[in-house]
């Protein structure tokens, strides 16, 4: 969540966006999550990786605790519907609820749309280029950015 308080560096630069990678749930398949974590890194991005097996309330309390400005979720084990839903719901709780979340990982098309409407921002299938991964991180960030004061 891009703020008044944390929208530049010190030098009054722009700061890099923050995002936060976590795998929720008992799926420890990581290989891609990595990926689009070096992928973000890369494209200039500062990247916190909460690693596997992350409960939704640990991963809405590092959303809250690292300032991020998107959420990204990775998820192998089918456990899509009941997971992603349920850290929308801890990052509420936690008060981070306006910061958006992007998912990923082996996800049925006829999963897509209550993902959707559940409040994920976008989802990425398996080979999803990694350009439109990054582009769709900056686009949640802007569109959830608040306007700069002048």
């Amino acid at each position: 969540m891009m703020t008044e308080r944390n929208a530049t560096t010190t030098a009054g630069e722009p700061r890099p966006l923050r995002v936060l990678i976590a795998k929720p749930g008992l799926d420890g398949h990581d290989r891609g999550a990595k990926i689009v974590a070096r992928a973000l890194r890369d494209a200039g991005m500062e990247v916190i990786y909460t690693g596997i097996r992350q409960t939704p309330e640990m991963i809405a309390v590092a959303a809250l605790q690292e300032d991020v400005d998107v959420v990204g979720l990775s998820l192998h084990s089918g456990a899509h519907l009941e997971l992603f839903p349920a850290v929308l719901a801890a990052l509420r709780a936690q008060g981070v609820g306006e910061v958006p979340v992007v998912a990923g990982g082996i996800i049925p098309d006829a999963d897509v749309p209550p993902l959707r409407e559940a409040g994920i921002y976008a989802v990425f299938g398996p080979g999803t280029p990694l350009t439109d991964v990054i582009a769709a991180v900056r686009q949640a960030a802007s569109a959830h950015a608040p306007a700069e004061l002048p």
